[in-house]
């Protein structure tokens, strides 16, 4: 079985990121970047189904530029069998991502395509169900434990009050959830190994995709800062602040 991962980089989930001054974006410039971690987690189950002989092929694949090479070798010092960097200098829209993604499935074929339920930079959650909406595959998204047995996956998924179990034939699309498993941490031979596997570059233009965004970020701000907490003595103290803050 082949397995397709998706790996996405982003800034550090530790850095604390800060708005442009233009409030065109968010300053990365000589900050630390790292995979999003959603995707890590499809990697790690992605080289567990490989490591209990269900996968044979794992593939790791990410869009950017020349920097996301970074991000896809970590994924094959996991234990990723090889990579495919799309090279891609403009910003893209899920849509786009997908458009892309779904060119790269129909040039490997895989049977499965793991990948994580959002990206912590944007938020959007809506790749890997446009991803299943172009290919016409089944998805699972918000996978907290996966089994792969034959032609079938068998997925448990959170939702509100509980636990849904669902088939799917595959090949098929499955999103991860935080829960879904834990990381390994790459030993340093590991990373250095990585640096000799095969990695593919693919010009985004040779895919033949209309690119042209169909989103446009007007402006983008910092949370509003919250204010600072007070201790009252009393009862009847808590309630004039409330009636003060217009709370009651």
């Amino acid at each position: 079985m082949k397995i397709l991962v998706p790996v996405k980089r982003v800034v550090d989930y530790n850095v604390r990121v800060r708005v442009k001054p233009d409030h065109s974006g968010v300053d990365v410039a000589h900050v630390k970047m790292s995979m999003n971690p959603f995707d890590e987690i499809a990697v790690e189950e992605a080289v567990s189904l490989k490591e209990k002989n269900i996968a044979s092929d794992v593939i790791a694949v990410s869009i950017g530029n020349d920097k996301v090479q970074e991000t896809i070798r970590s994924a094959i010092a996991m234990g990723a069998d090889r990579g495919i960097h799309i090279k891609c200098e403009q910003p893209l829209d899920s849509i786009n991502v997908a458009k892309i993604l779904a060119e790269i499935f129909k040039k490997e074929s895989p049977q499965l395509v793991i990948m994580g339920k959002q990206a912590i930079d944007d938020d959007c959650n809506q790749t890997g169900q446009m991803l299943a909406a172009l290919l016409n595959l089944p998805q699972a998204t918000f996978a907290s434990a996966l089994a792969v047995e034959g032609q079938k996956a068998t997925v448990t998924r959170e939702v509100d009050g509980g636990l849904e179990v669902i088939s799917l034939s595959l090949p098929a699309i499955i999103t991860t959830d935080l829960r879904l498993n834990k990381p390994r941490f790459i030993a340093l031979p590991k990373i250095m190994q990585a640096r000799s596997k095969p990695l593919e570059v693919i010009a985004v233009e040779s895919l033949n995709i209309n690119l042209a965004p169909r989103l446009q970020t007007i402006k983008v701000e910092e949370p509003e800062k919250r204010k600072a907490g007070v201790k009252v003595k009393s009862v009847d103290e808590l309630v004039d602040k409330l009636k003060q803050e217009g709370v009651i």
